[in-house]
């Protein structure tokens, strides 16, 4: 956005905008900071030194956005489902992340913090994932800046996403499964600190999500936004200059979440995070410490973290990103949760109605707004959904479920 865009956008907002940078400690509001082992704390300040530095570098900007275009395929569209918002009584807009290389919005991210690792002097990446999504655009960085690429993946994760693996593996990876607690994204991300810890003269940490320790949620939110700022500048030419009235994306950690809403919080639009039932950290968690950042968390009374369950494995994480906790906290963005049940449901109708087979992660988003559509999304309203993948890599998982 432009200088004259953003001072425009705050003049319309109803309250301030508050997708700013972080306090110099790493906080949005009470969230955030860096709650890491001594041995990370300097890895923590070169990554933010790094960050700060090649961020505001001209050079290294028009090289991200080199790659953007010309290798991930951006900027992806906005499509208008006509059908399926008719049903709805809504006009229903797709920010298209589904048509970015390697099939989500995660190759954005994964190219600057790629970049800047080279920049850094680092060649291993390592990454966690969940749906797979996150580790296939890793190692294809990897690939793409001749890196080292080690991916940690939950067991359960790893049965549920074979195809994703295989991916991973095909581009040069090592993928290591995780057995160990839930056998999901969290113990995942286990390991991949664990690892970090051992390696950090000489691995970048490339975390999948607005999470971990400051400098991550900034900077994943930062290398997200092309989301938002796109989808804005299109959304005024379809609307004749108006935002939309509503705008939605899925919650795990929420880096597609928080980069759309960073395009949108200087509006009037509606913000929606949408959750799955058995992992809303905003819904249904309390403050507490996880994964090197104070946010919002699934935990017992005494600290101890649950599990957390989603049909989308890509969502199977019992915390959040701690901007997000921060603007739920000020009520900038409102968070919600849907049922595996609803989740499946939404697969299916885009699939038929749009011929569109989503991800089962921005299912969710579209499930939410299905649920609500004449309710709390009156009729009329003009809703962008951000389609934060394709669902190639559950097809295989609904069709054993019976579905489809």
């Amino acid at each position: 956005m432009t200088l004259d865009g953003a001072a425009a956008a705050a003049a319309a907002s109803p309250g301030p905008v508050v997708m700013t940078d972080p306090t110099p400690a790493g906080r949005f509001g009470e969230f955030g900071g860096r709650f890491v082992p001594e041995s990370l704390v300097p890895a923590c300040a070169e990554l933010e030194q790094a960050f700060r530095r090649f961020w505001a570098d001209e050079a290294f900007r028009d090289e991200y956005r080199s790659l953007l275009s010309s290798y991930a395929g951006r900027p992806t569209v906005v499509t208008e489902c006509h059908r399926l918002g008719t049903q709805l009584g809504v006009r229903l807009l797709l920010k298209r992340e589904d048509l970015a290389h390697t099939g989500s919005h995660k190759i954005n991210n994964v190219l600057g913090q790629a970049l800047l690792a080279r920049a850094m002097g680092k060649g291993r990446l390592i990454a966690e994932t969940g749906a797979g999504q996150h580790g296939v655009a890793t190692a294809t960085a990897a690939a793409l800046f001749g890196l080292d690429c080690h991916v940690y993946m939950g067991a359960t994760d790893v049965r549920r996403q074979e195809v994703n693996v295989f991916r991973m593996r095909l581009l040069g990876a090592d993928v290591t499964a995780v057995s160990s607690g839930s056998a999901t994204l969290k113990d995942a991300i286990n390991e991949a600190m664990r690892d970090w810890v051992a390696t950090v003269e000489h691995t970048h940490y490339c975390i999948g999500s607005v999470m971990g320790p400051h400098p991550y949620p900034w900077m994943v939110r930062e290398f997200q936004r092309v989301i938002g700022d796109e989808a804005r500048e299109q959304c005024r030419s379809l609307l004749d200059g108006s935002d939309p009235d509503v705008v939605v994306a899925c919650v795990g950690g929420g880096s597609n979440a928080a980069g759309t809403f960073a395009g949108f919080a200087g509006t009037r639009a509606r913000l929606v995070g949408v959750e799955p039932a058995g992992g809303a950290a905003i819904g249904k968690g309390t403050a507490g410490v996880v994964h090197g950042m104070r946010s919002k968390l699934l935990q017992d009374d005494a600290g101890q973290v649950l599990e957390a369950h989603s049909v989308s494995a890509g969502l199977d994480y019992p915390g959040v990103g701690p901007e997000h906790a921060y603007l739920d906290s000020v009520g900038r963005a409102t968070y919600e949760a849907v049922g595996d049940a609803e989740v499946l449901d939404a697969f299916e109708l885009l699939s038929r109605t749009e011929g569109i087979v989503p991800a089962l992660e921005p299912a969710h988003a579209l499930a939410w707004v299905v649920r609500e559509a004449g309710r709390s999304v009156p009729r009329g309203s003009t809703v962008l959904m951000t389609l934060s993948g394709r669902g190639d890599k559950d097809v295989a998982q609904v069709m054993e479920m019976g579905r489809g």
